[in-house]
């Protein structure tokens, strides 16, 4: 019977019961209250927000500086996993798992909502609509830009420099061996390691709730399908029943091919709508809007609403503080995964391809969408504000209908989604498995199942019980105590970095002395030999 049960399921106990209990737990509760706990989860994110928002603009802001300071200081030449290691994918490839998993839904479900919501009911005073549409394409930017990407990056490269440059396994934990040494493998560990389950499976079930809404509205827009919660849950459990069969391929093959599909598609809708919509304007404020955001980036980023006027307060709550929360909660998955793909590229490498090209990718689909949706509205093309505003999941196919082919292209809308559902889904299955696995990477495929299934049960039981303020709630909660975690974790990772640079420093004097050693033993043996040449002359 053991053996059977092996067979499916090699858990690190002290990590996975606990998480687990805890998640029966939160379903259990958010099933029996029902219809106030939508009060509850109001009240909880308000109260998180007002009090510790603060914390998460410093704390953001605090490791985006630090991965930058890394990259570009003498500990950028490190390579993950040794000198001798090479890539196992190509940039391309890499590329693409990094986009894939850190934005995938989020962009496509508030592509267009976030920049027209901005840009209806700006966060700062403005004095025309033209200078509205500006800031909100600058406060775009900020939630999806640097910040967000700086937060996966400190995640990600710790995993990866402890995982492949230490052997130590994969697994949140190990990042504190520095700090903590072999009680890494004790009680404080287990500790770590749940609540980054937590934040992981909450992160994700936020993702996957606003994923499954967007879904929902566009099959209302296609085919007449209710809104309705009842349809969201039904939708989470089909898709959710792909991802556990994407789960059996693992991450060399379902992961990898579904993420570069995403991205082929992905491609495609946004040169279909830069060629369709206003192409000219789009270029145009692509450039600006980068401007914009790197002129304005320090004071956006430290700005906390400080001076508002009584009662005129809140809008970044909603907002800038939800993401922050959103992203750190998120970075356990997001981090693991794309340590696991970065194997062999270097710290500078690194912290580069991970804070750049996934930002700009993100700015021009931010541009094109959000972007266009504004140009529609600025130019009274059409009314579409309201009705973005009054439901964010209907935006991308409210902004479609003002262009040709609207069916096709909110079909191929439709599939996206899902497809970037599935790889979220099954990306985070592995993730989460290989945490409570005690830092296995190919643990057995049940415990991926499990997992699976657990990350859309959440996902379910948090529509049922507040909508999309459950869903930012959850992210907020998770988000705050595993931020502590990161501020230790750049203590760590910066100590490990530095012994290993000191190694490498050893090891190339020790390399170069022996290489002298060589070149003076050649130099004298030739000597030796003129001299012995002589004598016999």
């Amino acid at each position: 019977m053991k053996n059977k049960l092996s067979k499916y399921f090699d858990v690190h106990k002290p990590v996975f019961w606990p998480a687990t209990i805890l998640i029966v737990v939160f379903i259990t509760v958010t099933l029996i209250v029902g219809e106030p706990m939508e009060k509850i989860f109001a009240d909880i994110q308000e109260g998180l927000s007002n009090y510790v928002g603060w914390f998460f603009v410093l704390v953001t802001n605090l490791f985006l500086i630090f991965c930058i300071v890394i990259g570009f200081s003498k500990l950028g030449k490190i390579k993950l996993g040794g000198k001798d290691a090479k890539p196992e994918f190509s940039r391309g490839s890499w590329f693409a798992m990094l986009f894939s998993a850190g934005m995938g839904i989020g962009i496509i479900f508030w592509g267009v909502a976030e920049p027209m919501n901005h840009f209806l009911s700006p966060p700062q005073d403005v004095e025309s609509p033209r200078e509205a549409a500006s800031l909100a394409m600058q406060f775009s930017f900020l939630h999806w830009g640097l910040h967000a990407w700086g937060i996966y990056a400190l995640v990600g490269l710790s995993l990866a420099f402890f995982a492949f440059s230490r052997k130590l396994p994969l697994t949140i934990r190990s990042v504190f061996y520095p700090i903590l040494g072999d009680k890494i493998y004790g009680w404080i560990g287990d500790v770590i390691d749940v609540i980054a389950v937590l934040a992981t499976l909450f992160g994700l079930a936020t993702s996957l709730g606003l994923g499954v809404k967007q879904v929902n509205s566009g099959l209302t827009y296609l085919f007449d399908i209710p809104d309705t919660v009842t349809t969201q849950v039904l939708l989470i459990a089909g898709i959710t029943l792909v991802a556990t069969i994407s789960v059996f391929s693992g991450i060399d093959k379902g992961v990898k091919n579904l993420s570069e599909l995403n991205i082929r598609i992905g491609a495609i809708f946004l040169i279909f709508i830069i060629a369709v919509g206003p192409t000219l304007f789009i270029f145009d404020s692509y450039i600006q809007n980068l401007g914009n955001y790197i002129q304005n980036f320090f004071s956006m980023s430290f700005w906390t609403e400080s001076y508002a006027n009584e009662g005129e307060g809140g809008w970044q709550n909603g907002w800038t503080v939800f993401y922050w929360a959103w992203w750190i909660s998120w970075s356990p998955f997001v981090g693991m995964f794309i340590a696991r793909v970065s194997k062999g590229r270097t710290v500078k490498e690194f912290i580069t391809g991970v804070l750049l090209v996934p930002t700009l990718l993100t700015f021009l689909w931010m541009t094109a969408f959000g972007g266009t949706g504004i140009w529609v509205q600025l130019n009274e093309i059409a009314d579409i504000g309201p009705e973005i505003v009054a439901n964010a999941s209907t935006s991308l196919f409210v902004l479609l209908e003002q262009f040709p082919l609207t069916g096709i292209a909110s079909g191929i809308g439709v599939i996206l989604v899902i497809n970037f559902f599935v790889t979220s889904s099954d990306s985070g299955s592995l993730v989460i498995d290989s945490i409570t696995a005690g830092g296995k990477l190919d643990a057995p495929v049940g415990q991926r199942i499990f997992w699976a299934v657990s990350e859309g049960a959440v996902a379910a039981v948090l529509l049922v019980g507040g909508g999309l303020t459950a869903l930012q709630t959850a992210a907020i909660t998770t988000g705050l105590p595993f931020a502590f975690v990161l501020i230790l974790m750049m203590f760590s990772l910066y100590k490990g970095l530095m012994k290993e640079h000191a190694r490498n420093l050893a090891k190339d004097k020790e390399t170069d002395f022996e290489s002298y050693q060589e070149k003076l033993k050649s130099v004298l043996g030739k000597r030796s030999e003129k001299g012995t040449k002589k004598k016999e002359g």
